[in-house]
């Protein structure tokens, strides 16, 4: 049978739009794929949307939909980013399948037949306001180590720690977020698949294959500990049903993987295939590509499953490293989380393609997206030398011959290029197929140096104003120029398709292919030329939004004095949360109070002011006034005579107020610098640049007239 690929991607889940990390994902197995077809190989991509599990059905629920509704919306929106990136899948599917679902059922009861799965009781803590067990990310309660509150029930995100969720203090739901309803621990008797009957073939899997040894190594460790794996889940639970049961659900995990079989089926049966050609020949080689977060079920858990159906294994399985954003975790809070969606609506899709592909090896590695980097690497190298080399090329051959072409010179200065470009081309494929494609841009980047380099030597802008026999050289030049772009169109159209096809365009030259990589040229005239991509500015950094210039915390006042030496100010004492370490909340030392004075005497009284939760600008210079230093400034709306205090009753002590993100300079502001800062007052909301301020416990409401301003 012909040798056959299938390339897949790690099912990204159905409960939110694409974000930056996905796309690095998709665009690694996108360039890959491509660089097989370009060769002719025999490959097909699958992906789909995992869309089973507790998240899922959760999220229906907030927005008061179905969870096929939802995975339906997600599905179209995942669908519109990936073809806006030129991602170039044959099948993109949904595990909510009835493919999903028979293949499922079938791997299960072929490792129950087998003998690889049991079932024994797990105790589980139960909320009995929303009558369904809690897997631990919807547990919340008190850190049993440092005591932090509205901590998940299996680690503490305050001081790193680990814990069982039997272990946490005070527990609480965080669906219903009930803190009085006490959750109950019960029985309740789940499947179990017996992972560690695989150890020996797991091991002689791992070493025998082609995988990345950082993996190998990371994952043998842990074979010596194997434990078998629950693969059960209690309604209510949006998935599979587990045959023969009523209320027990195959856990996300189990039938998510299968997903990549499921997609393969579909495919297969649009295009009249059969899916066993694929997942039950050894001529086939299946390769995954996946991050590093879910090594453990790809290396381990998923083989172990295929072993039992007697489904072929991954023959490859390539590991990539997370995307940092200025060397940062991408945060929703500081305004690095950035979508696909977002992304597009700033910078030309080919933009991330090229960066991803110039910082991706065949390592585990991490890549940082650099703003500052990433339009260096844009004008500099994509734009300044391969768009430069590109568009000078052909606008000269334009201009000075018409767009017709030549022959190609054959002296010793173009058979000496000519071989420096056949050994890169040489290289760039060695480094397609390793998926090293950071080496396979640097080859790019030389051989476009090379073309540029070819030109400038040969000086076409003088040559040509010689006689007849000059000028048919330079049109010589140019040709053979114009075969160097030729090649690189070829090389770059997995990492540029669009830009790629817009090259080939200009020079006259349709779907080429890998075997097209020669010296010969088919065109007799090429086409206008136009540049590829515009020079970047802005755009970049308005990806990141600016921190916001304030730090504005809730603060208690607790002490009302009226100022020795001022009659119509009062002396405070605030607790603004962040100033009492949570050793001295345990031992209830005195809380640390924060002085400051105030202009508030003629609108409220101190029984007014006492114990009131409100906003105070931290960041202020300190400032003698009248004999007290003043750290810092109670804020207060006003329009025209009328000034109102700025209440924040539901909101916790010591939470930093912020608007779309949580990125704030705490640097110190002078009075005449917050001056400068406009908020405004708009349907009883405060809003800073059109945003509604807020901190983590919701929008700040205001009831004050449109228009305000905060002083």
């Amino acid at each position: 049978m012909k040798h056959k690929i299938l390339v897949t991607s790690a099912l990204p889940y159905a409960n939110g739009l694409f974000h930056l990390g996905h796309m690095v994902e998709f665009i690694q197995t996108d360039l890959f794929v491509r660089y097989l077809r370009l060769k002719g190989k025999d490959v097909i991509y699958c992906c789909a949307d995992d869309t089973h599990g507790t998240p899922i059905e959760l999220k229906a629920r907030e927005l008061n939909i179905t969870p096929e509704k939802l995975i339906e919306q997600f599905y179209h929106e995942h669908l519109k980013d990936l073809k806006q990136f030129n991602i170039s899948y044959d099948n993109y599917y949904s595990t909510n399948s009835h493919e999903n679902k028979a293949f499922s059922e079938y791997v299960f009861t072929k490792a129950k037949e087998k003998g690889h799965i049991y079932q024994k009781e797990v105790e589980q803590l139960y909320c009995n306001t929303c009558r369904r067990f809690l897997p631990d990310r919807f547990i919340k309660g008190t850190c049993p180590k440092c005591k932090a509150e509205d901590q998940y029930g299996d680690v503490c995100e305050s001081c790193s720690t680990s814990y069982r969720t039997t272990d946490i203090i005070n527990p609480y739901c965080s669906i219903c977020k009930s803190k009085e309803a006490k959750l109950e621990l019960k029985k309740s008797l789940h499947y179990f698949f017996k992972l560690q009957d695989f150890k020996n073939k797991l091991n002689k899997y791992l070493v025998t294959s082609n995988f990345q040894q950082q993996v190998v190594n990371f994952l043998i460790n842990w074979l010596d500990n194997l434990e078998d794996w629950c693969i059960s889940r209690d309604g209510p639970y949006f998935g599979f049903k587990i045959p023969g049961e009523t209320d027990k659900y195959f856990y996300v995990w189990l039938d998510a993987p299968i997903g990549y079989i499921a997609s393969t089926a579909n495919y297969c049966q649009n295009n009249k295939l059969d899916v066993y050609d694929y997942w039950k020949q050894e001529t086939t080689e299946i390769i995954h590509f996946i991050g590093k977060d879910i090594i453990y079920f790809h290396f381990l858990f998923w083989p172990a499953l295929l072993m039992c159906a007697d489904f072929s294994l991954p023959k490859q399985i390539r590991v990539h490293g997370f995307l940092t954003i200025n060397g940062e975790k991408m945060s929703k809070s500081r305004g690095t989380f950035i979508t696909a969606r977002k992304y597009l609506e700033h910078l030309h899709p080919e933009f991330l393609r090229f960066y991803v592909a110039s910082n991706l090896t065949s390592a585990v590695e991490d890549i940082n997206l650099d703003m500052q980097d990433f339009k260096d690497k844009i004008n500099n190298e994509l734009i300044a030398n391969i768009g430069n080399f590109c568009y000078r090329t052909i606008s000269f051959v334009n201009n000075n011959f018409d767009g017709e072409l030549s022959t190609i010179g054959a002296s010793y200065n173009e058979l000496n290029y000519k071989a420096e470009i056949e050994k890169k081309i040489e290289l760039i494929d060695k480094h397609y197929e390793k998926g090293d494609s950071r080496e396979v841009i640097k080859e790019i980047l030389a051989i476009s140096t090379l073309g540029n380099k070819y030109v400038q030597d040969c000086q076409p802008w003088q040559l040509i104003k010689g006689d007849k026999q000059e000028k048919e050289k330079t049109q010589q030049v140019m040709t053979f120029a114009i075969v160097i772009l030729k090649n690189l169109s070829i090389l770059m159209q997995p990492i540029l398709p669009e830009a790629a096809a817009q090259l080939q365009h200009q020079i006259n030259l349709e779907s080429l292919s890998w075997n097209h990589l020669d010296f010969s040229i088919h065109a007799k005239k090429i086409n206008k030329g136009e540049p590829l991509f515009k020079k970047l500015e802005d755009e970049p950094a308005a990806l990141i939004p600016k921190k916001l210039p304030f730090e504005i915390r809730v603060v208690q006042i607790k002490e009302v004095q009226q100022h020795p030496n001022a009659d119509r100010l009062y002396h405070l004492k605030v607790d603004i949360g962040t100033e009492q370490s949570a050793a001295q909340q345990q031992e209830h030392q005195q809380i640390q109070l924060r002085e400051l004075v105030a202009g508030l005497k003629e609108h409220y009284t101190p029984e007014q002011l006492i114990n009131k939760k409100v906003l105070m600008l931290c960041n202020l210079e300190p400032a003698d006034i009248r004999g007290i230093k003043s750290n810092g400034m109670i804020l207060v709306t006003a329009k025209g005579k009328k000034i109102k205090l700025i209440e924040v009753a539901d909101h916790k002590l010591g939470e930093l107020v912020y608007t779309d993100h949580k990125e704030n300079s705490f640097a110190q502001l002078s009075y005449n610098d917050f001056k400068k800062i406009k908020f405004v007052t708009k349907n009883k909301h405060i809003l800073y640049e059109d945003k509604p301020l807020k901190t983590d416990s919701g929008i700040i409401n205001h009831d004050f007239e449109d228009n305000g301003i905060v002083q």
